[in-house]
């Protein structure tokens, strides 16, 4: 068995059979870590004693006959953005180099609680703001199929890992792209929850009401397991949502004869790689021939997604990040002169340039004067996209796009151009401002790089949107394909 790439519900199987041992999965991820991490750098700390352990303790509930839960045993990475007891979070920012969480977010309880193995904190854009993990603070990822090029972002590190065999599973976060952009980018399955499927609690917040943590993995039917896991009803988290959430893995193995997918216009046109979009047309040739119904649809206001998300995503990234003024905790300058010395030299050196970009781009935005003419339009804005998605959705199952405008381009490309390197989230944003599900599934090749196929469904459908991507992914095995490393 190649426990590197075996998928996570037939390594549950193995451990329960003892075929395997957790702790014989734990010392391989933990030795492919140690092989191939130096040259694309998907982890900012690697936890190698604590994932032993954790191991141990599954094989010694295997020996004393315990029955299991799901995905106990398994490797998983966790982005560096979500909260882990005793263990450092620095979101990749220099500003929380030292910053070790007295307390667990609720997805680390939830997975802990199940058995599952972390084996490290992973690299991302700082403080998740960022389309290519070059912007961490410590050193950009490496996309494994060609290490030239970003991974994507921000949870570049994660999709990085998985993709590279040095963990099984991983959590990443989203808040305009940051999950199924590196997913697409890396040959991956990414996940976005609908807003207030999964707890926020524990999550180092950039824009407050757009992100979500969700489930990285190398199949559908192992996203399921762990979205399984994760989400559910938190009241530690004020925009959780209520109510039980299904066992996804249900919806796997369900035809889609007779399926409606929409195929937004505005996604399939200019801007998109003739490449990309001749990797979609043939995937959706692949859902007709399994008997879904496909048409062209119309989401007007997507145009303005691209800045109604640049002012409420850095509005509410200013006021966020206040907290970070050398006080409390974080990093603070030596011998400041006064304590608004103190607080200007801090977060002057403590940031990185695009997180200020950012914090500055917001804190104007929401000064007197400018909330009506800029955050309040925005607003508005966003409310025209969600009932654009509202229209959609009276009509259609799903809807289907690129889940990128084109394949992971190279390092340093769009680094000095910020509009460039934010138009390379055209097609995920809108999904964080109307709070929709959405997931990146591996759609094939071009120029051999892979290229994600995304799904949007309603609020709460990771249902409908699991059982097309596991439908597709059955029916064509682009997921199997390997980087060679």
């Amino acid at each position: 068995m190649d426990l590197l790439y075996t998928p996570a519900h037939e390594l549950q199987r193995g451990l329960a059979a003892r075929q395997i041992s957790a702790g014989e999965l734990c010392r391989a991820v933990l030795a492919r870590i140690d092989k191939l991490d130096e040259k694309l750098r998907a982890f900012i700390t690697v936890t190698p004693e604590l994932a032993l352990s954790q191991a141990g303790e599954v094989d010694r509930r295997i020996a004393a006959g315990e029955e299991l839960p799901p995905l106990a045993g398994i490797p998983v990475a966790v982005k560096d953005v979500i909260c882990t007891r005793g263990v450092r979070t620095t979101c990749a920012s220099r500003i929380l180099h030292n910053f070790v969480p007295p307390y667990n977010a609720t997805v680390m309880e939830k997975i802990m609680a199940r058995g599952m193995v972390m084996v490290g904190k992973t690299n991302m854009d700082e403080f998740a703001m960022g389309s290519s993990n070059e912007n961490s603070g410590y050193y950009p990822a490496s996309n494994p199929w060609d290490t030239q090029r970003v991974p994507g972002g921000s949870s570049g590190g994660s999709a990085v890992a998985v993709a590279a065999g040095m963990a099984v599973l991983a959590l990443g976060s989203d808040t305009g792209g940051s999950i199924r952009q590196p997913a697409s980018f890396c040959g991956v399955v990414g996940l976005k929850p609908t807003y207030g499927a999964v707890s926020r609690y524990g999550l180092v917040a950039y824009a407050s009401s757009l992100d979500q943590i969700g489930p990285i993995a190398g199949n559908v039917a192992d996203c399921a397991l762990l979205l399984s896991a994760i989400a559910g009803y938190d009241p530690l988290d004020s925009t959780s949502a209520p109510g039980e959430r299904p066992d996804y893995t249900k919806s796997l193995n369900q035809e889609i004869r007779g399926l409606k997918v929409g195929v937004p216009r505005e996604y399939m046109g200019e801007g998109i790689d003739p490449g990309v979009r001749g990797v979609i047309d043939g995937a959706l040739k692949v859902l007709a021939s399994l008997g879904a119904e496909i048409e062209e649809v119309s989401l007007p206001h997507s145009k303005y997604a691209i800045p109604a998300y640049y002012l409420i995503a850095t509005a509410e990234a200013s006021s966020n990040l206040a907290r970070y003024d050398g006080v409390s905790y974080g990093y603070r300058v030596e011998d400041p002169g006064d304590v608004v010395d103190m607080y200007m030299k801090s977060r002057s050196r403590g940031f990185g340039a695009e997180v200020k970009r950012r914090i500055m781009l917001g804190t104007f935005a929401l000064s007197a004067g400018y909330y009506d003419a800029y955050y309040l339009k925005a607003l508005k804005v966003r409310t025209l996209i969600k009932q654009d998605f509202d229209r959609a959705f009276e009509k259609y199952d799903v809807l289907i796009c690129p889940t990128t405008p084109s394949t992971a381009f190279r390092k340093g490309e769009k680094v000095d151009d910020p509009l460039q390197m934010y138009l390379s989230d055209i097609t995920t944003i809108s999904a964080n401002l109307a709070g929709i599900p959405g997931i990146s599934v591996p759609a094939g090749f071009s120029g051999g790089l892979p290229v994600g196929m995304q799904i949007m469904g309603r609020p709460f459908g990771e249902g409908d949107l699991l059982r097309v991507a596991h439908a597709f992914e059955q029916a064509t095995g682009h997921h199997k394909r390997r980087p060679e490393l």
